[in-house]
């Protein structure tokens, strides 16, 4: 329809062609002047022709004239260019990925023309200089179809080496400078977020804090601390030693210098606990008040511990009541995790909720003192513990109690989350899943009895 104009031209040039051949013929065949006839004919067939060849060659491909500069209908836009990146499912998977080349001129290059080959998007890449050798850090957008063992052989035949590879989320779009930013503020607001701040610069791994008294302290570590393939040793700000831990991937010089950056960090700032607190009122009417504890409590702690019964102490610490004392130093500690204390109107602590960071594990315990238990703090305590648990992103926290503990029992049941048990010799450990979902920002006050 759009080129029945063309075509009507093109008809039109035929059956005058015809004609005028006819015409000559005619003229040729039986009139005087046919020679001249002749040549005038040829010059009227040529010309026709070139006329013919020059409208074709303008107008055979052209667009129709109605829809000469119109932009196509927005869904056939967003049709084109916008293609998903899996052309089969339409999915993509993000990957993070580690591999070691040659520091040399076009290695980089390689690999990059490898992952593009398989239509594998770089988002993000760090590099670790090694010498002769640097460690690539890529973070990757690739299609769904394509698996981990695809990409470790496209890797591989670039030219890759020791090649490690895992799933990573959208947290991990964020780039390195911005996270380890977002680390050290953490850091510098709350000393507790050191281990935390360090696994998450490092990925998963294994954080301890050693006095320096032990066996392997401080006095054996240099004050720039020590680098050995899947362990760091750094000395800590109390004189300690900070060691950690991953092996399945090898420390670079690069992570050993921000690590140890956040730790100088830590050093140069002191101690610090952020002195936020809630006034919260019990079931009886009584106000009490919940607040981050730090060192300065310990004879606050002590007093309190003073006054509760050995069955709660042993309770508590499962060993002899005269042996609660020597913890303390270590629970109150924001080196070794966060402690809330519940104190009265008139300033004395009747309550301790201790969480720990253990390793790459977090464990969670509680004192309350006699007279105030079973009127809902336990429970208070717990849920708060929990849910700055989450916030840190542990997967789980376990309470190392008594079976005969109902009370520590029922305040973990009260959670709410899913629980696993574990009974040895008397020692029971229960471990709760942590979902965020399901833990809110605030701690629940129920009325759960507490031993």
């Amino acid at each position: 329809m759009h080129h029945w104009r063309r075509d009507a031209v093109e008809l039109a040039a035929l059956f005058t062609a015809v004609a005028v051949a006819d015409v000559v013929a005619n003229l040729v065949g039986h009139g005087p002047d046919g020679p001249l006839t002749l040549a005038v004919s040829a010059a009227a067939l040529l010309a026709t022709a070139a006329f013919h060849v020059w409208w074709s060659r303008r107008h055979g491909h052209a667009p129709p004239t109605s829809d000469t500069g119109a932009r196509p209908p927005s869904s056939e836009r967003q049709a084109g260019p916008s293609a998903p990146t899996d052309g089969v499912t339409g999915t993509s998977t993000l990957w993070r990925v580690r591999t070691t080349v040659r520091d040399a001129p076009g290695a980089l290059a390689s690999l990059c023309a490898a992952l593009a080959a398989h239509e594998v998007d770089i988002l993000s890449l760090q590099t670790h200089p090694l010498g002769t050798e640097t460690v690539d850090e890529f973070l990757l957008r690739a299609p769904g179809a394509l698996s981990s063992a695809d990409l470790t052989r496209a890797v591989s035949r670039a030219g890759g080496s020791d090649t490690w590879i895992e799933r990573a989320d959208a947290h991990d779009l964020v780039d390195a400078p911005t996270r380890v930013l977002g680390l050290a503020t953490r850091t510098a607001l709350d000393a507790a977020e050191l281990p935390l701040a360090l696994r998450q610069l490092l990925g998963r791994c294994t954080i301890r804090s050693l006095p320096a008294r032990t066996h392997g302290g401080a006095d054996q570590v240099p004050a720039e601390g020590v680098l050995e393939e899947t362990v760091l040793r750094l000395r800590a700000p109390e004189g300690g030693v900070i060691t950690v831990e991953r092996p399945y991937l090898p420390f670079t010089p690069t992570e050993f210098a921000r690590a140890r950056a956040l730790v100088e960090l830590d050093t140069r700032l002191g101690s610090r606990v952020p002195r936020s607190q809630d006034v919260l009122t019990l079931p009886e009417g009584r106000d009490i008040t919940v607040r981050r504890a730090d060192p300065s409590d310990l004879e606050a702690a002590k007093a309190m511990q003073e006054r509760c019964s050995s069955h709660t102490l042993s309770m508590r610490y499962h060993g002899p009541a005269g042996d609660a004392d020597r913890y303390l130093n270590h629970l109150l500690s924001p080196r070794f995790g966060r402690t809330l204390a519940v104190q009265t109107a008139s300033g004395r602590i009747v309550g301790l909720g201790h969480l720990l960071w253990d390793g790459d594990e977090t464990e969670v315990a509680l004192l309350v003192e006699d007279q105030w238990q079973r009127r809902g703090i336990g429970g208070e305590l717990l849920g708060r513990l929990v849910a700055m648990a989450a916030e840190a992103g542990c997967a789980s926290v376990y309470a190392v109690t008594q079976a005969s503990n109902t009370g520590m029992i029922a305040a973990m049941r009260g959670l709410g989350l899913p629980l696993d048990y574990q009974v040895e010799e008397g020692t029971l450990v229960i471990t709760a899943r942590l979902d965020t979902s399901l833990v809110a920002t605030g701690a629940p006050t129920t009325d759960t009895p507490q031993p």
